[in-house]
C-alpha cells in the first residue's frame, strides 16, 4: 500500500510541475548530437605575415569553424554578410513607418514575459507529463489564425486570393467534395 501511495505522491509533484515547455526536444535523445561536431579549419602559413588580424581576447579565430558563411559562399552568396549590423537600405523605409508612433524599446521582453506565462497557464497535463509529448500547438490554439475563415472573409471584397488546397476536418481525413468545391462536412 505505500508503494502505491509514494507511486502516486511522485506522479502528483511530475503533475504539478511548473515547467513552462510545450515542446519537448528532449525526448528520444539518448546520445550526443553527431551534426554538432565541427572540424576547425587546417592551419596555414599565410603569404604575409602582416596580413594577419590583430588577436582579440576572446574572438574569432582564422582556423575557427565557419558552417553558416562557408554554405553562403558554397551558394554564391557573400559570407561578409552574416555578419552585417544595422538596418539595410530597403528596410530603412519600412521601419520608420512602423514606427512612426513611436516603440517600446522593452517589448522583446515584455512579450517574452507574458509568453512564459501563457505557457505556464497552459503546460502539460499528468498523463502528458508521463508520456513526454508535445503540447505545443493545443496551447497555442486560441492564437491561431483560421486561414479558412479569412480567405471566405476577403473573397467578397475583390481581393484576390490565391487557391486553396481541399480543406480538412480535425481527425484528418478528407472533407466530401460538392459542385467542385471543397466544403467541409457540417458546415
Amino acid at each position: 500500500m505505500r508503494v502505491i501511495a509514494l507511486t502516486l505522491t511522485t506522479l502528483m509533484l511530475a503533475a504539478c510541475s511548473s515547467d513552462p515547455q510545450l515542446m519537448n526536444p528532449g525526448a528520444g535523445k539518448r546520445g550526443p548530437d553527431e551534426f554538432a561536431i565541427v572540424p576547425t579549419k587546417p592551419l596555414q602559413m599565410p603569404p604575409d605575415l602582416n596580413m594577419l588580424p590583430t588577436p582579440t581576447p576572446g574572438g574569432a579565430n582564422i582556423t575557427d569553424p565557419t558552417p553558416m558563411g562557408d554554405a553562403v559562399a558554397a551558394l554564391g552568396g557573400n559570407p561578409a554578410q552574416l555578419s552585417a549590423q544595422g538596418v539595410g537600405a530597403a528596410d530603412g523605409a519600412l521601419i520608420a513607418y512602423a514606427s512612426r508612433l513611436g516603440r517600446d524599446a522593452g517589448i522583446r521582453q515584455r512579450t517574452a514575459q507574458e509568453d512564459v506565462e501563457w505557457r505556464s497557464r497552459h503546460s502539460r497535463r499528468l498523463l502528458e507529463v508521463l508520456a513526454r509529448t508535445n503540447v505545443y500547438y493545443r496551447a497555442y490554439k486560441p492564437m491561431t489564425l483560421d486561414s479558412w475563415a479569412e480567405a471566405e472573409r476577403w473573397r467578397p471584397t475583390g481581393v484576390q486570393m490565391p487557391a486553396s488546397p481541399p480543406r480538412y476536418r480535425e481527425q484528418g481525413n478528407v472533407a466530401p467534395v460538392q459542385n467542385a468545391a471543397p466544403v467541409l462536412a457540417g458546415d
